[in-house]
């Protein structure tokens, strides 16, 4: 008996030459591409198994630059999981996300999706200009994930998208709908070590 494959559509933002295009590859293909070519838009799939569930990721890896600003309405839309890169050596591109993230939130009416904010390059570390803090208090704001990962050592790539697959696979799960009154809901979010940030 074939088994129900569920159908995720995961979209990868966060300024040009952040490693968005590297961290996609390495996770669908499993190889790291050294050259910088800027992307228009590409879309990779993947099947992947989580928790038991048969997973087929459609994963949008979208340009950095801003000229396709039209195209991004649409598949901020249509998107169910979102991984928002930043640079660890780049501290510009830790502040862009504000302006992306606003975006996200007015195109989905809604500030509470699920998302995991991914510092690259964690391999420089000697480098790093983005505190691991501030990358905590950005996401305990946004009540998102965080994690630093490298798509060269391939650090905590698998992790990353498996962390979103579960915030998705939470939030869709109608059966376990919660009554939403007025007013702010508690999200717990979890860093590596099991420990609520």
């Amino acid at each position: 008996k074939k088994k129900m494959v569920q159908e995720y559509k995961i979209v990868v933002l966060g300024s040009g030459g952040v490693g968005k295009s590297a961290l996609t590859v390495q996770f669908v293909q499993g190889v790291f591409v050294e050259k910088y070519d800027p992307t228009i838009e590409d879309s990779y799939r993947k099947n992947i198994e989580v928790d038991g569930i048969q997973c087929l990721l459609e994963i949008l890896d979208t340009a950095g630059t801003e000229q396709f600003t039209a195209m991004r309405d649409l598949y901020m839309k249509d998107g169910q999981g979102f991984v928002l890169v930043y640079s660890i050596v780049a501290k510009s591109t830790f502040t862009d996300l504000n302006d992306i993230r606003d975006q996200i939130v007015r195109v989905k009416d809604t500030d509470d999706f699920p998302s995991i904010l991914v510092g690259n390059k964690c391999d420089f570390e000697e480098q790093r200009v983005v505190s691991k803090q501030d990358a905590q208090d950005l996401s305990s704001k946004w009540k998102s994930s965080n994690m630093e990962a490298s798509a060269k050592t391939s650090t905590n790539i698998q992790e990353l998208f498996l962390d979103l697959i579960r915030q998705i696979n939470k939030k869709e799960q109608p059966n376990k709908k919660e009554v939403k009154k007025g007013g702010g809901c508690n999200l717990l979010v979890y860093n590596n070590n099991n420990t609520i940030l």
